[in-house]
């Protein structure tokens, strides 16, 4: 597997949950949570880009538990887009079916309101999302070294 830092995004209406992992790719940690509507939103995205330097960034690509498409879907694969035209690196879409609900058991299970946990929550969406893509990656890996 490349060594380098991967990053990662769960794209919503409202917020964007953003992580990041060390250059091993062995923890995914949460970074911030954006506000889509933001006029700077690509200034700060860029901003990260530049602060972490990632070899790849993944999108939460998220469809319906029966695995069809959404509208939300096609709004974050236009957000990805839009990523790997700006920066030039590479962008993947990663299924995210049940990493929101997951992140919010878990910040719910670990005594946090749902009020104060909105951005947590998105941004434990993105480590979800990143530690998946990692694990696929790790798999495609070790299959090519078979």
């Amino acid at each position: 597997m490349l060594r380098g830092r991967r990053m990662a995004f769960d794209y919503g209406d409202a917020r964007i949950g953003v992580a990041v992992c060390d250059p091993d790719a062995i923890l995914a940690t949460p970074v911030t949570t954006l506000k889509s509507k933001d006029v700077d939103l690509w200034d700060q995205i860029m901003a990260l880009v530049d602060e972490y330097e990632p070899i790849h960034i993944y999108v939460g690509s998220p469809r319906h538990l029966s695995g069809e498409s959404s509208i939300s879907m096609q709004k974050a694969e236009d957000f990805k887009e839009e990523i790997a035209t700006r920066t030039k690196i590479a962008c993947s879409m990663i299924d995210e079916r049940l990493s929101t609900v997951s992140a919010a058991k878990q910040l719910k299970d670990s005594g946090m309101n749902s009020r104060e946990s909105k951005s947590a929550i998105d941004q434990a969406a993105a480590v979800a999302i990143l530690e998946q893509a990692i694990a696929i990656e790790k798999r495609i890996s070790l299959n090519e070294k078979e």
